[in-house]
């Protein structure tokens, strides 16, 4: 088990055995996501089939948002995009990547909660919830928005690129 003296965010630990690799958020959205699915899908024939389905999809979708969450590396993108935000093209003069960075982690963030989603469904969601998420950023969401996004899909281009080599 970890000590409080090498604990660390980065190693997302488990909060009860202290073990590297702990995704609950992930886990949880998906297991719920595909709980319910599996509900439906198995409520046609009857009660038990949807209880059964909603089981089955739950441990299914956990393992998948545990899979994506962990496919996700904050230090990796933040190292990334600190390196690369001033040549996207909706990075304007004057601006820094403290401006930018709240929307980046934003973009990546979300993808690990709503990997199932497509993200013209999400994007309204992430736009109200970019006054809580932005921090110190100056940006607007219409400034924030093009960053999200293109956090939002280096991460589902490096997934499907993994899915299928």
């Amino acid at each position: 088990m970890a000590t409080e003296k090498n604990r660390t965010v980065d190693r997302n630990e488990d909060p009860i055995t202290g073990a590297p690799g702990a995704h609950p958020v992930g886990v949880g959205v998906g297991a719920a996501s595909a709980g319910a699915i599996g509900a439906a899908i198995g409520a046609p024939v009857g009660p038990i089939g949807a209880a059964v389905g909603a089981v089955a999809g739950a441990v299914i979708g956990g393992l998948t948002g545990k899979a994506v969450a962990e496919a996700v590396d904050p230090t990796e993108e933040n190292t990334f995009w600190s390196n690369n935000f001033a040549m996207r093209p909706y990075a304007k003069s004057g601006r820094t990547y403290s401006d930018y960075q709240p929307a980046y982690r934003y973009g990546w963030e979300s993808y690990s909660r709503h990997a199932d989603r497509n993200w013209n469904d999400v994007e309204p969601e992430l736009q109200s919830g970019w006054e809580q998420a932005r921090g110190e950023s100056p940006l607007t969401w219409n400034e924030a928005q093009p960053a999200t996004r293109d956090a939002w899909s280096r991460l589902e281009d490096s997934l499907k690129r993994h899915r299928h080599p």
